[in-house]
């Protein structure tokens, strides 16, 4: 009976949403691409690849994509020019005080 009870209590769901942001935020070199284009705003790849040095170029398109399709990072071009950049959504903006929140932790705690 008692081991029913302790199973109930950690029983339990988050919520998809809470899981889908640390799905995304938790993934290696995601913090750091939003970090970097935060800090120093649109980039273009071979600017977040100087930023983000042990990331693969692979990788980083990978990531790259999936901050996109999040809604978190947009693809820019640019008529008349082969110029892409890479900028922050207002809904990757609105990021910013969890990855301060996030800095402010990691000060106290390390």
């Amino acid at each position: 009976m008692q081991s029913t009870q302790l199973k109930e209590q950690t029983d339990f769901e988050l919520c998809p949403k809470f899981e889908k942001m640390f799905d995304i935020l938790g993934k290696k070199w995601n913090g750091l691409i939003l970090e970097v284009l935060m800090n120093a705003g649109p980039q273009r790849f071979k600017d977040i690849a100087h930023s983000v040095t042990k990331c693969s170029d692979r990788v980083l398109v990978e990531r790259l994509k999936s901050l996109e399709e999040a809604g978190l990072v947009e693809r820019c071009t640019y008529e008349d020019s082969s110029l892409i950049e890479y900028r922050l959504t207002e809904q990757g903006e609105n990021l910013r005080p969890v990855l301060d929140a996030a800095h402010k932790f990691a000060d106290s705690w390390f």
